[in-house]
């Protein structure tokens, strides 16, 4: 069995695993997910050791925090206080279009309230603010979030994709154990942006799609595999895909010599980057998962690490890291 690292979370004085997992496309994001299966995956992942699982209210519109909750309960008392739970709340469904985003007082308890009754838990260990809200101060945001905390319905806080300033602001109100931002190989100029405003502020940080949404896995060879949700992101349109191949490619070829899967050096390469980073790749098979699981046993020297940095420069990748909507709504 896969030896799993464990990693503090900022200086909340929760410990975590270095791999998480990502939930998302359990919710028939990337293809047809079954509940049951979903479900196993779960219990597959927490009993390999993996404690770190992340959700949201948005990822099926509640679905995905339903299935999570089918997988905790049932579990022992030790197994379940064993899990560090996040969700994230903020976007809510626009008519038609793109996501809109309430970050109002009030909000943020009608969803913790809903969020909490389809988890099945007493309380939310990590509850993050999904998307900032432009037209809302994050003072009041998070100082609504504390509530929760005093309220005991929440254990701590986080923020998603919110820049430096906007994080400072939000911890002067009350502490952020962890700030998530997409991290890895091809995107990585705002998240080492935002870790400079964490490693200070004593927060940790959540890498979510470290694996490029699949494009670092070796398992996308040609531009016929793309379909569904990533269709519609531009690193994988017709005029951004060749090149991004090309720098997945370099990838595939240093795992190929060091003995493990582009995968597996990929989040190792993240992990690498300091001890407050923890990565949240997400997968619909226990096989995968295992995959994943199995980076935290890849050691990599200083060389490789700077090998493997050279090979995929910061800002080579094409194409921006989401669609033109969602662009408007990230690093705020």
């Amino acid at each position: 069995m896969t030896r799993i690292v464990y990693r503090q979370l900022g200086r909340s004085g929760v410990s975590v695993s270095a791999v998480g997992l990502g939930c998302m496309s359990l919710s028939g994001i990337y293809g047809t997910a079954e509940d049951e299966q979903s479900v196993g995956l779960i219990r597959h992942a927490i009993d390999s050791g993996i404690n770190h699982l992340d959700t949201s209210d948005m990822y099926g519109w509640g679905h995905n925090e339903e299935v999570v909750g089918r997988a905790l309960r049932g579990l022992n008392a030790g197994r379940r206080d064993s899990v560090m739970l996040a969700t994230k709340f903020g976007q809510v469904r626009g008519e038609g279009g793109a996501n809109l985003v309430n970050g109002r007082p009030e909000y943020v308890q009608a969803a913790c309230d809903a969020s909490l009754q389809r988890l099945g838990v007493d309380a939310i260990d990590l509850y993050y603010q999904h998307r900032v809200d432009p037209n809302v101060p994050v003072e009041d945001t998070v100082g609504a979030m504390s509530r929760l905390v005093e309220q005991g319905k929440v254990r701590f806080l986080g923020l998603s994709e919110a820049k430096p300033e906007r994080i400072r602001r939000a911890h002067a109100v009350h502490p952020i154990a962890a700030v998530q931002t997409e991290y890895s190989l091809l995107y990585r100029s705002e998240a080492e942006e935002t870790r400079e405003t964490t490693r200070e502020l004593g927060i940790g940080f959540v890498a979510y799609s470290p694996l490029g949404r699949g494009f670092l896995t070796g398992a996308l060879k040609s531009f016929a595999d793309i379909d569904g949700r990533r269709a519609q992101h531009p690193r994988f349109q017709a005029e951004h895909f060749d090149h991004n191949r090309t720098l997945a490619a370099r990838i595939e070829a240093i795992a190929a010599r060091k003995g493990c899967s582009p995968s597996q050096l990929t989040l190792a390469w993240l992990l690498a980057q300091g001890d407050d980073v923890v990565a949240i790749p997400g997968t619909r098979y226990p096989a995968r998962l295992d995959e994943n699981a199995g980076a935290m046993q890849v050691e990599l020297t200083p060389a490789e690490v700077e090998e493997i940095s050279a090979a995929v420069p910061k800002g080579a990748a094409s194409g921006d890291r989401y669609p033109a909507g969602g662009m408007k709504a990230v690093y705020l």
